[in-house]
């Protein structure tokens, strides 16, 4: 016959159906596996967001620039060749060649969109310098072609304002040591007719709306222009774009492409025909 439960064993009992309970209610965490798991997604995807941004900073400030500078170099090259190659032999009865400075210097038909104007050379900004100038300031000229034309302003040699945009940042980068240039700096531009001998005056930096500085005269509506001005227009700060620097130059002087290129670039050029 089994013993009466006594008042302590039934005590004992239910302290240990309590303890047993607790512990079926305490025992699973799942929540905290699966918060776990939420947390190591949500740094997967910051990981591959950041992986991202990294690629595209990559590809828009170094890649893009290998790009377009493949492409500008192409230009460059056959536009200088064309340039080298010697015209038909003149009659006996043409008139002779104009020499270096002599009159008024020669004025471009204005160019169709994506047309060709020149070549530019910078030696402040190296002495392998060499940019295309093409008419359109469109991102089919800036983004992969280097200086575009404002169609709007003159056409070099013309008294007024020859005034061109470019990226100081990306895309080539065609102007990003515009703030190194100083009083005095040579700026030349090959045409297919002639040399342009452009020497900087000053620069200045200005919003983005500032439209007057590609006036025929800078800032002054209605006034006649007497110079022949060089204006390169570019994003400011170097890595931004809140502002715009623009750098203004003087015609002053010209050679007919006949008489070779200025002793200054003559090496540039040749480097330039050859590629």
């Amino acid at each position: 016959m089994p013993a009466a439960r006594t008042e302590t064993d039934a005590s004992t009992d239910s302290e240990s159906s309590g303890t047993a309970l607790r512990r079926r209610r305490r025992a699973p965490r799942p929540r905290a596996r699966g918060g776990l798991f939420a947390l190591q997604v949500v740094g997967e995807l910051v990981c591959t967001v950041g992986a991202i941004i990294v690629l595209f900073v990559v590809w828009q400030l170094w890649w893009t620039n290998v790009e377009a500078d493949a492409r500008q170099g192409a230009v460059v090259r056959e536009f200088v060749q064309d340039a080298a190659t010697p015209d038909p032999a003149p009659s006996p009865t043409a008139t002779a060649a104009p020499k270096p400075g002599d009159g008024p210097a020669p004025v471009p038909p204005q160019p169709g969109n994506l047309s060709v104007i020149g070549v530019m050379y910078i030696p402040r900004f190296g002495e392998a310098y060499a940019r295309p100038v093409l008419e359109g300031t469109g991102r089919d000229v800036l983004d992969t072609l280097g200086l575009g034309h404002y169609g709007s302003t003159s056409m070099p040699g013309a008294p007024g304002n020859f005034a061109l945009a470019g990226h100081r940042q990306t895309h080539g980068a065609v102007l990003d040591n515009i703030d190194l240039l100083e009083p005095g700096d040579k700026i030349y531009l090959q045409t297919k007719d002639a040399y342009y001998t452009y020497v900087f005056r000053s620069s200045e930096i200005v919003l983005p709306d500032a439209l007057d500085v590609l006036l025929p005269v800078p800032h002054k509506p209605g006034a006649k222009p007497t110079e022949s001005l060089l204006t390169l227009t570019t994003c400011h700060p170097r890595y931004g774009s809140t502002e715009r620097f623009i750098a203004y130059s003087t015609l002053d002087s010209w050679r007919p492409t006949s008489a070779g290129p200025p002793p200054e670039i003559a090496a540039t050029v040749a480097a330039a025909q050859k590629g």
